[in-house]
């Protein structure tokens, strides 16, 4: 039998992960490992300074949900106090020294604000260490090494890398730092040119042998700290030194004869993915030829357009507010109910595993001599409610120092009978929930295979507004009186499911990754 499957958005942060795998790691090991590589294949979206939810599910034992994302950064700082509405006096409103960048996906616009202001407190490898401390086999050393070599070598840019790098042009140029990482000639890295970064090797090696506390309090914290401030950021020494990453128990919600486990606040999209799986379970049934409501075939493109939509209504500021309420998420599913990637592992002992973790698209803003790239998290419009609803509500004060980001990082499990039956997860900022939904719908309500249910067409609700891709039938009459934008091809707006697959029957593996983000699935 196969030692494990890993699914992950590049294919040689895959790769990385099956060799842990064949010597013998865990599904954790390997997705330390892997992780520790997507630094190097996938430098846009993640690294050092990101933020991340993980999620592990043991054959025989309670499943675990790590919080490791981004928080408020400000800690320790006299001039830098909460306050309703703003800040207090003697310093100017971060949000005014954010630089807004207008990134164009073709068919849709998305802004993004980067630069030092936009930089949160991290501690994505606080929480790698305690999910290795739990279920690792492997030295933690022995999982950085390849990442580190693979930094130091370099990668040659895929499609899917060149074209997000692209994307990101701008905030690439914001500093000399980041322009001598991804500029060659004057002009930004094209496919088949190589990300080399021997520093952020330096780096990989220092953690995979020290753990966290060199980000904590050593001297890559100062570091950071010192090129962030420079840059006009609030990141302090206490903000990092203070970091803990935090376990919970996941969310859990029943959808036809499965559980779906997933990632609770500060998730703010494991609540939404539980909320809109909720409406579809609980919603009457069409049956498989369509002519009745008492039977068993899958949503319609209309009923998960209205279970979208729903879920995306309640975004409210007082779900931003309340989001971290002891409680609320719990109280609020019962009520209702009655730039990122992601790898997804299961081992042949059952343990499943999957990360989801972010740099924003990166701040701009590079650390010298440690080829850490900064988050820009306080940037995003649809984490900081500053942002996303401005002016702020009255009731939707400013978030204070050390409070975690609402991230819409939902790693996830279905389990049925007890057995884990896939393990998945994806990037996509808003569009995470609206991929993971329709692919949990193609496994379960069609019957899918795991590749089927990823590259299926997928569509989005967010805000009023319809987004579709090729493939999805859809008559104007279903949308109603909301805008649609019809995508002209496949593309990476709609999110990047990696997923794997267990048959609880015989423990037969499968996996896909989602072409839309250079997905890769290598069999251990």
């Amino acid at each position: 039998m196969s030692p494990g499957t890993v699914a992950a958005g590049h294919p040689e942060t895959a790769a990385i992960g099956a060799q842990v795998l064949r010597e013998g790691g865990s599904a954790v090991d390997a997705a330390v490992a892997a992780v520790f590589a997507s630094w190097v294949c996938e430098p846009l979206l993640t690294g050092p300074a990101a933020g991340g939810h993980l999620l592990a599910v043991p054959p025989d034992g309670p499943a675990v949900a790590i919080d490791a994302f981004c928080a408020v950064p400000g800690l320790a700082t006299p001039t830098r106090a909460a306050a309703r509405g703003g800040i207090a006096s003697g310093r100017p409103d971060p949000i005014a020294a954010l630089q807004a960048v207008d990134v164009d996906f073709g068919d849709a616009h998305q802004i993004f604000h980067v630069g030092g202001a936009s930089v949160a407190a991290f501690g994505l490898t606080d929480g790698l260490v305690r999910l290795h401390r739990r279920w690792g086999r492997l030295p933690l050393a022995d999982l950085a090494a390849p990442a580190a070599a693979l930094a130091r070598r370099g990668v040659a840019l895929n499609r899917q890398q060149a074209y997000v790098a692209t994307l990101l042009e701008r905030i690439l140029a914001l500093t000399a730092a980041s322009r001598a990482l991804w500029f060659r000639g004057g002009a930004v890295l094209r496919e088949g040119e190589r990300f080399v970064a021997p520093e952020l090797g330096d780096t990989i090696e220092r953690l995979g042998r020290d753990g966290a506390e060199p980000l904590r309090t050593g001297d890559l914290a100062a570091a950071c700290v010192a090129t962030c401030v420079a840059e006009g950021g609030l990141l302090t020494a206490r903000d990092l030194a203070d970091y803990v990453a935090i376990e919970h128990e996941p969310l859990s919600v029943a959808y036809r004869d499965r559980t779906v486990l997933t990632a609770p606040p500060s998730s703010a999209g494991g609540v939404l993915l539980a909320m809109a799986l909720g409406h579809l379970h609980r919603a009457p049934r069409a049956s498989a030829s369509g002519t009745g409501r008492d039977g068993a075939g899958p949503p319609s493109n209309a009923e998960l357009i209205a279970a979208m939509a729903r879920a995306d209504a309640e975004r409210t500021p007082e779900f931003d507010a309340r989001l971290f309420d002891h409680g609320y998420a719990d109280r609020l599913l019962a009520l209702r109910l009655g730039s990122t990637t992601h790898l997804s592992v299961i081992d042949a002992d059952g343990l499943g595993c999957a990360i989801t973790c972010t740099n924003g698209e990166g701040s701009g803003v590079v650390v010298p001599g440690t080829g850490i790239h900064l988050n820009n998290v306080m940037g995003e419009e649809d984490l900081n409610p500053r942002l996303r609803w401005r002016p702020p509500a009255p009731e939707l004060p400013w978030l204070p120092p050390g409070r975690r980001m609402p991230s819409m990082m939902a790693p996830t499990a279905v389990q049925r009978g007890g057995e884990t039956e896939a393990m998945l997860g994806s990037a996509g900022s808003s569009r995470i929930r609206s991929a993971l939904l329709q692919t949990i719908v193609g496994l379960v309500d069609h019957g899918r295979d795991p590749v089927a249910a990823v590259e299926a067409p997928r569509l989005h609700v967010e805000d009023g507004t319809v987004y579709v891709e090729p493939g999805v039938e859809l008559p104007e009459s279903t949308v109603g009186a909301r805008p649609l934008v019809r995508f002209r091809e496949r593309n990476l707006f709609f999110g990047g499911v990696q997923v794997v697959a267990r048959d609880p029957r015989d423990g037969t593996l499968g996996a896909a990754g989602d072409p839309r983000r250079g997905g890769a699935v290598v069999v251990a």
